[in-house]
């Protein structure tokens, strides 16, 4: 099983990859990988449409046939840390690779989320994508810690 993170965006801050690169690290037995894509173009007097467009012609591009997509949303379905937790240890019972989709600025397009078999809201707030990236990949960390039996999440 393979985990990939699919986000938009190229030019993230330090303190985002260095965050990342730190609980990829830590959740290196779960394979999970972070994939940049290239934003679309905006312009100052345009309408994001085209630019929300092309990026997800890029995020579906980035997938492969069998993947389990989720796609990260507000108003998506809102999980506790043991529920995905659970979930994730369903998804590896089936030997499935997961994609998570991060979309750019002004969300993802509607055929990505037409594609994703579920749409998971990280909050209720809206969130800048580069602290979803980071929120993702502890969560990621964090379900696999549970589901490992290893001290990091404390309750």
């Amino acid at each position: 099983m393979r985990v990939r993170v699919i986000a938009v965006g190229t030019r993230m801050p330090a303190w985002v990859r260095s965050a990342c690169d730190d609980y990829l690290a830590r959740a290196s037995h779960l394979h999970v990988s972070v994939q940049e894509i290239a934003p679309g173009a905006r312009s100052a007097r345009g309408s994001p449409g085209k630019a929300v467009a092309v990026e997800g012609e890029r995020l579906l591009r980035a997938l492969r046939p069998a993947d389990h997509v989720t796609a990260l949303d507000e108003g998506g379905t809102q999980l506790s840390t043991r529920e995905l937790a659970a979930w994730l240890g369903q998804r590896m019972q089936q030997g499935e690779d997961l994609a998570f989709l991060i979309g750019g600025a002004d969300g993802l397009a509607p055929e990505v989320l037409a594609r994703s078999r579920f749409t998971l809201s990280l909050s209720r707030l809206t969130l800048p994508h580069a602290l979803a990236r980071v929120l993702l990949t502890e969560q990621l960390y964090r379900a696999h810690s549970i589901l490992e039996h290893h001290p990091y999440h404390r309750e």
